[in-house]
């Protein structure tokens, strides 16, 4: 049987509507696996069902996380925030953690699996960074890979791509920071930002600055290697 992944969704401020670009869930087909894409307003009852049921979660991009998970009050260049989607993704996230159930974290994904976890980021990299940085919001086409990331050696994302050094599309201005024990950087870009971090004692948790479900039809991109590694996990959990 093909493995449940719940989805995270996208809202506006209005609340009016759940959003999911349809890339992300080609993605998780495209794999093997089925998306479900999950709601949020649930009460911690049903977030604690809901983590049964799923086979894994896959945490997708949006708009900004509040600061005040990390301890911090916003910084002038904080983008939009929605509580609630921050709150729901915090908690089952949490308790999937606890229960070593596969995670994938895209963009945004990875910042609050991060947050989640006991890291923390950067609000805004290019006013809290003091020093150049790569384009990491690119003007280019989404399925463009516009800068490289470096990964690490041994590493799950090593062991996935195959590779130590490819090309990624990029579209964020917030990053992960800290990462907390149990954690490693398994991916910088050129310029010292963090791309990949991962759990090194859970069997499949993985957070990715960039959007690899944009780029799973691109020609020897290790992207589909990603979601296929994940829905492997998912099965055999």
């Amino acid at each position: 049987m093909k493995p449940i992944i719940g989805v995270t969704a996208s809202m506006e401020t209005d609340k009016a509507y759940y959003s999911v670009a349809n890339r992300n869930v080609k993605a998780i087909l495209a794999a093997g696996g089925i998306p479900i894409i999950l709601p949020y307003y649930m009460e911690q009852a049903e977030i604690n069902q809901i983590s049964d049921r799923i086979d894994g979660l896959y945490a997708t991009g949006g708009y900004d996380i509040d600061p005040i998970l990390f301890g911090e009050e916003p910084h002038p260049q904080l983008g939009t925030i929605i509580p609630e989607r921050d709150q729901a993704e915090l908690a089952l996230m949490k308790i999937m953690l606890e229960k070593k159930k596969p995670i994938l974290g895209v963009c945004r994904g990875s910042q609050i699996l991060n947050i989640a976890a006991g890291g923390d980021m950067y609000q805004d990299i290019y006013s809290q960074i003091n020093k150049n940085l790569l384009q990491h919001s690119q003007k280019a086409p989404f399925d463009y890979c516009s800068h490289f990331v470096e990964v690490k050696e041994g590493t799950l994302l090593h062991h996935l791509t195959g590779k130590s050094k490819f090309r990624i599309n990029s579209f964020h201005h917030q990053a992960n920071r800290a990462v907390p024990d149990g954690f490693q950087v398994s991916g910088k870009a050129s310029d010292g930002i963090i791309e990949a971090i991962e759990s090194k004692i859970h069997p499949f948790v993985l957070g990715l600055q960039w959007h690899p479900e944009a780029l799973i039809n691109e020609r020897d991109d290790p992207s589909l290697k990603i979601y296929q590694g994940f829905i492997k996990a998912c099965r055999e959990h």
